[in-house]
């Protein structure tokens, strides 16, 4: 069955917090260590809403089974273009194409916003299939920050990729929305 990727909605942040959960406690592809409760999804859907940043969730069958949504890259105004993407899936749906149909939608939805910039932040977990989701879609390396987190007893690097998103050839008038 296809999934259907469409915005975020409250009702969905129930699943949402319990696929994170998932994720926080069990793995180190997130520095959290304190899984956020529904409360604080409701606070990120508003507040990205407000920005005019996407937040989006993959369904199948009715079910919510990921979520991928792009929040500023760093709060300082300058960077006010730059975006930064979180994609997960619940446990048991990878390998699907799942988050390959988040991605190219979240980059899809940042066309049309203030975005020119997505970054990927992404934890060494000992496997290569984000930074090689990344690649397909065309984000590339930009550097390694060595040793930056520690979780469940090891430090953890992490690698930042970029992309362009829309047209990077837009005006500065653009550029100040």
């Amino acid at each position: 069955m296809e999934p259907v990727i469409r915005p975020a909605a409250p009702a969905d942040l129930g699943a949402v917090a319990e696929i994170y959960t998932h994720y926080v406690r069990h793995t180190v592809v997130t520095f959290e260590e304190n899984p956020p409760p529904v409360a604080a999804w409701r606070r990120r859907l508003d507040d990205l809403a407000a920005q005019n940043l996407p937040f989006l969730v993959a369904e199948v069958a009715g079910e919510v089974v990921g979520y991928a949504y792009a929040a500023p890259w760093r709060p300082k105004p300058a960077y006010r273009n730059t975006v930064e993407n979180s994609i997960y899936l619940a446990p048991g749906r990878t390998g699907r194409g799942l988050g390959g149909a988040l991605l190219k939608a979240l980059l899809t939805a940042c066309a049309g916003t203030h975005v020119r910039q997505m970054i990927a932040v992404i934890a060494d977990a000992g496997t290569d299939t984000s930074a090689a989701l990344h690649r397909r879609l065309g984000f590339t390396d930009a550097g390694r920050l060595a040793a930056v987190g520690h979780k469940h007893g090891r430090w953890i690097d992490t690698l930042l990729m970029q992309r362009a998103v829309g047209d990077p050839t837009t005006d500065a008038a653009d550029l100040n929305r």
